[in-house]
């Protein structure tokens, strides 16, 4: 792969809200296939397809998750 694809894959990983903890676990070629698949996602639901996707591989606790969307106050759709 080419560097760039991977450093705009952690990139997109980090701004949707990976954790940088959980973010130093996931291999490169997982980093990208993540980013491309929210890349995919409408822009409102984006940080919430990612937090899915961390917790459908295990990267997250769901718990943490349902935690931190009910902190945010945002409504989801």
């Amino acid at each position: 792969m080419d560097d760039s694809v991977a450093v705009d894959a952690k990139r997109i990983l980090l701004r949707y809200g990976v954790p940088i903890a959980v973010l130093d676990g996931i291999g490169e070629a997982d980093r990208i296939v993540l980013a491309r698949e929210v890349s995919r996602t409408p822009v409102p639901d984006r940080g919430y397809r990612l937090q899915d996707l961390l917790v459908e591989r295990g990267l997250l606790d769901a718990e943490t998750v349902a935690a931190s969307r009910s902190r945010k106050g945002r409504r989801r759709k």
